[in-house]
């Protein structure tokens, strides 16, 4: 099982010309169903032309209506990129990935307005994951974006994280303990962005292939914090966390554009202090994530492998 993505998901790639989109496409294109999955690009001075066996078309419109496709996943440039998701969403596609990284506030601010204008018009739900995505992964199913295929095994834990780094470590330490995955989701660190901690631990929670999560959080915003509460009223599986910078000081950015402190919730001593007081099992070293998960679900008597 899966969130999101499975074999049964049509994805249409913006910027597939540039580099990034042919990097990462012709890899995914290898990997699982990727070749029956991936079906066609979009460029508007590059429509009736081929890549990869691809079509490309001129808008995410006329790709959607003539292949079907239900998810975008987007590399095109920084400033390029709000209106990228927007002729997504405009497009009814249900699941936009975009991997685009410095995405600027004020144009995802003006995506968010417009996404949630059109919703509450009676708009069919698009779903946004990222900017500054690394991907997701269905293990031994479909790869969208830049995660390793190489290191992932299907299996029945979750990962949802800030920080693809942090997933990729992750999945290695969940891999020794002899752990495989049942989803990957990196959200991305941006101050403003599409699915949030508690979209993807609901997604997770429903799944009947997935046993137990494994969240990866950082310093900045209240993302992590509103997780925990909401695992403690409605999660029904067991969650492992991780927080990273620890020692980061006040004021500085911890790499992501949101990974700062600006006031004392967005520390990762108050985080961890939240996670805990709503039962979620905290590893307080990122090397300790794999043992404590494999401690947690065989505790658990859950069949994670």
């Amino acid at each position: 099982m899966s969130v999101y993505i499975n074999a049964a998901s049509r994805i249409i790639t913006q910027g597939i010309t540039g580099r990034a989109g042919r990097l990462y496409t012709e890899r995914c294109l290898r990997y699982a169903a990727g070749r029956e999955c991936f079906v066609a690009g979009v460029h508007p001075a590059k429509t009736g032309q081929e890549i990869f066996g691809l079509p490309i078309y001129a808008s995410v419109r006329e790709a959607a209506a003539a292949t079907g496709a239900t998810v975008s996943v987007i590399y095109v440039p920084p400033a390029a990129a709000a209106a990228a998701i927007m002729e997504a969403v405009e497009a009814d596609v249900e699941l936009v990935i975009c991997l685009t990284h410095g995405v600027p506030v004020r144009d995802m601010l003006q995506v968010r307005s417009r996404m949630r204008a059109r919703e509450a018009a009676g708009a069919r739900a698009t779903l946004l994951l990222g900017p500054d995505s690394p991907g997701i992964i269905s293990p031994g199913a479909l790869n969208i974006g830049g995660l390793p295929d190489s290191i992932h095994r299907p299996g029945r834990i979750g990962v949802v994280s800030r920080s693809g780094t942090l997933a990729c470590e992750a999945v290695l330490q969940l891999r020794e303990h002899g752990l495989g995955q049942s989803s990957v989701v990196g959200l991305g660190g941006d101050i403003i962005g599409g699915l949030d901690f508690v979209d993807v631990m609901r997604a997770f929670n429903d799944d009947e292939g997935t046993d137990a999560v494994v969240m990866i959080g950082e310093i900045g915003g209240r993302g992590e914090i509103d997780a925990a509460l909401w695992c403690r009223e409605h999660m029904d599986k067991p969650v492992i966390a991780f927080i990273a910078g620890a020692a980061a000081p006040v004021g500085r950015r911890l790499g992501h554009g949101g990974a700062f402190i600006a006031r004392p919730t967005d520390s990762a001593a108050a985080k961890k202090q939240a996670l805990q007081e709503c039962g979620v099992h905290v590893a307080c070293d990122p090397w300790d994530i794999g043992a404590l998960a494999a401690r947690v679900v065989r505790r658990q008597g859950a069949a994670c492998v």
